[in-house]
C-alpha cells in the first residue's frame, strides 16, 4: 500500500500546510533583513508578531498533521477528516493573521480553538477506536 492510498486525506493537508508556512518564513526573513535583527527580535515588533505567528504555526501543525494520520490510519470517516482538516487551516490562518496584524483579539482566540478541537477531534477518535469503541 503506497502513502496516497494509506492517506489520501492528510496528505492533501500536509501538502497545503506546507505550501503556507513558505511566505510566513519568508515574512519573517524579509523583516530580518529590512531591520539588520539576525537573532531574536531586536526590540521590532513586526518582527516580533511575525516570529510567534510562524512559530505558533510551526509549534502546532505538525502534531495536529500526525493526529489526522493516525486517526485516517485508524478508519477516520473522510467527511470527519476533512471538516478537522479544513478546521486547522482556517484556524491557523486566522490566527496568523491576527497576531500579524494586532497580536491579540478574537480572531486569536478563535483561531486557537479551531487548531486545538481538531487535535481532540482526532486524537479522541483514535483513542475510542484502539479501545474497541465502534466509532
Amino acid at each position: 500500500m503506497d502513502l496516497i492510498s494509506a492517506l489520501p486525506v492528510t496528505i492533501v493537508f500536509v501538502a497545503i500546510f506546507a505550501l503556507i508556512q513558505i511566505p510566513m518564513t519568508v515574512a519573517v526573513g524579509l523583516r530580518r533583513a529590512q531591520t539588520d535583527v539576525q537573532f531574536l527580535d531586536g526590540g521590532d515588533n513586526v518582527l516580533l508578531h511575525r516570529m510567534r505567528a510562524h512559530g505558533n504555526y510551526t509549534e502546532t501543525v505538525p502534531i495536529a498533521l500526525l493526529a489526522m494520520a493516525a486517526a485516517e490510519l485508524a478508519g477516520a470517516p473522510h467527511l470527519l477528516l476533512l471538516i478537522g482538516g479544513g478546521a486547522l487551516l482556517l484556524g491557523r490562518l486566522l490566527h496568523y493573521r491576527t497576531v500579524v496584524t494586532t497580536g491579540f483579539g478574537t480572531g486569536r482566540a478563535i483561531g486557537m480553538l479551531l487548531t486545538l478541537a481538531p487535535l481532540v477531534l482526532f486524537a479522541g477518535f483514535v483513542l475510542l477506536k484502539t479501545f474497541g469503541v465502534n466509532v
